[in-house]
């Protein structure tokens, strides 16, 4: 991982974006203190799969129930 200070980030901004194409990450610094790090932008998502969590959570039965007086009316109270 490479740290440029913000000059030499801005004077060799495209030599920087080919690195990070590569897979490099530079880190942005002001003063030896890191400021940003520029990584790859990965327009790849994740695959999807749908139902992997079945069997892992559980909803109540009383999940939608009407919620006590107390507590409906401490958020009405915030609105």
């Amino acid at each position: 991982m490479a740290v440029v200070n913000t000059h030499e980030a801005k004077t060799n901004l495209s030599r920087l974006l080919d690195e990070i194409q590569e897979g490099e990450e530079v880190v942005i610094a002001r003063g030896n203190k890191p400021m940003a790090r520029l990584v790859p932008y990965n327009t790849k998502r994740p695959v999807r799969r749908p139902g992997y969590l079945k069997g892992k959570i559980r909803v109540a039965d009383d999940f939608d129930a009407p919620l006590p007086d107390d507590v409906r009316d401490a958020f009405e109270a915030g609105a």
